[in-house]
This record gives C-alpha cells, structure tokens and sequence, in this order.
C-alpha cells in the first residue's frame, strides 16, 4: 500500500509503516517556542516536576513577537523565557542579539531540515513543510510534554493532494498560489489534513515562495503543508550547518489522497482577500475595479518579509513616493535579511520612498504593536490573516496580497495592479 511523504516521515520516525487515520507517538526533532507561548510551556514543565529538558539540542525560543519589549508586560513575559534559557544553558536562543520571526530565522539556521517531525506553540509552524519536513502547530501544554519527554501524540493526517500546472506569469508567487487553494476549498477545507503541494509548476518557486505557500496552509484549517525536497531545497541547504543529516520522502504513485485539487497558474492573476477570512479572495482586476484606498501597507511577516520580497518591493517602489494619505511600513523577518537590504541598497530605496523600515518582529501582523490600525482604517498586508480586529480595531479592514501588489499599491494609495 503506497505512502504519502508525511506518512513516510512519521513511519521513519515511529519505525514502522503507518498510514492515515492512526494514533501515534512519536520522536520529536525540532520543538519551536517563542515569547508569547512558551512561558504557559515552561510552567507546565516545571509544575511538572521536571528538571531538564528530554533533548535540549532540539528545543529552540525565538523572541520575536514583542521584541524589543513593547510594555511592561511584555517585558515580563519574555524575561521568564530568558531565565529559563539561561537556567538551561539553552543552545538555541533567540534574542534581540540574533533576532529574527521564528519561521524565517530557523530554516536561515539550519535547524529545521528535510525528514524532520516539527512542532511549534505558534499555528504557522507549517512553513517548515517547504523543506520537505513534516511541521506543525500545537498548544502550549503540548510543547510542554514534548519539553519533558522528547515525543508527542499525533493522529496521523489524511492528504489532499494539490497539483499546480504552468509557469506563473509575471508578479504571480507563492502567494497567490495559496490564496487560490483556500478561495476554492474554504478555511476549513483541508482540516486536519496533509496539503501535498505537487505539479510541474514547483519547479518555478523559490524557497521563499514554498515558504509562503506552506505558511498558510493551515488557513485552509490544514495540519501541515508539505513539498517534496528537489534541486532548489538542496541548493538552500548547502550552505547551512544543519542540524541533522537530511532524509528525503516522496509520495508513492499508488499514495492515498482523499482529495485532488488542481490549478493551472498560467491563468492565475494576482489573487487578493477582502475582510474578513482568508479564503475571500478576489482577482486582481475585481479590487480595482473596486476602487479601493488604503491608509496602510505591511510588507513582512512569516510569509512575506523575506529577501525576495524586500527585492520585489524595491523594483517597484524605486524612484517613487508612497501616496501622501498612505503609510507604508517594511519589516525583514531576519536580521540576517536586514543586513543584506541594507547592503544592497534596498533600505535606501524604501526610505527615499516614504517607507518605515523596521527590526524583525511579528508585531504589525498580530495587531501587537508597530502597525496597529484605527477605526475604520484599511491596510494591504502581506500577513496570513485578516480577521475581524487582527491589526487593530475591529472596524479596520485587511487585504491580504503579494509584495508586488503591496508596494505598488502604496504609491498608488489605493490596490493596483503591479503588471
């Protein structure tokens, strides 16, 4: 009976075949904290009675939601994460020395790696899935008992196979593609499932866009998003010092999917979501029609603020100026991206334009600080989410979109077709 990659994965790591539909427990390479889940993970742990934790060297914290501290209580919170790094002579932790959003900075690390089973306190763990890793998102207490034991309980997940077919044309990017699987199937129309994103237009993504693609899968209530390792995952990974040796899975030809989803991009225009769900998504050509202005534009976040994103925003927004009644804020998901901005002269270009170019920090997206919207207040996002009040008030409206259509769109103050 063939195998899907996911089953494979956790058939490797249980040591025997398993297929969907089964309770599992099984090791754990890779668990993901960050400042605002993991002390409700560290109390659990120490309520416990544990001492150390199960495999230190794969347990990381990432600071990056409110950091640098926004307040008082923020300040508190991310100091119990500190003492317990510090107490633990924690390997892999974060700060705002090495700071970056956790999903871009520890692929940029090399501590995720193909082959791997994942775990976050944070539902956008599923990015690590680009790479060919089984990964995703769980609840504090059950980073707790991976903290203590070094394993975790799962139920292994149905797939929904997605097949993409052509070359995406121009300002068309992983995005889009994630945008058009959750317009057509619903926010919860891969619940508790596999995404396995396939097609000959793979080929065409870059590591950045299978991040995105995989950033949001679980927008369409999916368990984790998942794309085969080929010459562009390998070409990512050769210069980091991984973690562990990689093992690469691939679908069998007889695998089981409850699902076949396919979509041809070549007839893809650039897809965006109106308030209030992510799977509201509209044509370009609808939004501007609809005439829309915008007080703000976001660019960053886990989805969007890698390199290839500041590089687009910055062909467009060149030798231009943001529209006068709009604000345009820029934030690199890594200090790592931030330096290479800079170094390639992209910092410059944002400023000149009317930019606000920030450090690494999840703020803006989850409506915690740097980016709050007022009442009635309408932003183009390059965030995963736009739910009643994610960004501020809850009379505030947000469209998600690609970087391109971001950036144009702050010239423009209103969306715009980038092409």
């Amino acid at each position: 009976m063939g195998q899907t990659i996911t089953e494979k994965i956790f058939s490797d790591h249980v040591g025997r075949p398993v297929y969907a539909g089964e309770i599992i427990k099984c090791k754990i390479d890779m668990v993901i904290g960050n400042d605002i889940t993991t002390p409700i993970s560290i109390r659990a742990f120490e309520e416990s009675g544990a001492k150390e934790l199960a495999n230190p060297d794969g347990f990381s914290i990432v600071m990056d939601h409110y950091i640098p501290a926004k307040d008082i209580a923020s300040a508190n919170q991310a100091k119990i994460s500190r003492d317990f790094a510090y107490k633990h002579n924690l390997k892999h932790f974060f700060d705002e020395k090495d700071m970056g959003i956790e999903h871009a900075l520890l692929p940029e690390k090399g501590l995720v790696v193909p082959g791997d089973v994942i775990i976050g306190a944070d539902s956008h763990t599923c990015t690590h899935g680009a790479l060919g890793a089984f990964s995703t998102g769980m609840g504090s207490t059950d980073l707790a008992f991976a903290m203590i034991t070094g394993e975790n309980w799962f139920k292994v997940p149905e797939a929904i196979k997605v097949v993409f077919s052509g070359k995406p044309g121009k300002h068309i990017y992983g995005k889009d593609l994630i945008l058009e699987v959750i317009r057509l199937i619903g926010v919860d129309g891969a619940l508790y499932k596999t995404l396995e994103f396939t097609g000959d237009t793979i080929p065409y993504l870059s590591m950045d866009d299978r991040f995105s693609l995989c950033n949001m899968a679980i927008e369409a209530g999916a368990k984790n998003g998942i794309i085969a390792v080929d010459d562009t995952t390998r070409e990512f990974l050769k210069d980091k010092n991984l973690a562990r040796t990689p093992k690469e899975f691939y679908s069998d030809p007889d695998a089981t999917y409850v699902q076949v989803l396919e979509i041809d991009v070549s007839k893809l225009e650039p897809v965006i979501a109106y308030p209030f769900l992510p799977s509201n998504g509209k044509s370009i050509s609808q939004a501007v029609k609809d005439d829309l202005e915008i007080d703000q534009v976001f660019i960053g976040s886990c989805t969007n603020g890698r390199l290839e994103d500041l590089r687009i925003a910055a062909s467009i927004l060149k030798g231009h100026k943001v529209a006068r009644k709009t604000r345009l804020i820029i934030t690199p998901a890594t200090q790592k991206i931030s330096l290479q901005a800079h170094r390639e002269g992209l910092v410059d270009i944002f400023i000149e334009a009317g930019a606000v170019f920030s450090n690494p920090t999840c703020g803006a997206c989850l409506g915690g600080y740097m980016g709050i919207l007022g009442k009635n207040e309408r932003c183009v996002s390059t965030t995963n989410r736009n739910f009643v009040g994610r960004m501020g008030d809850r009379t505030s409206e947000i469209y998600l979109a690609n970087s391109a259509v971001a950036a144009a769109s702050a010239i423009a103050g209103k969306i715009v077709d980038p092409r």
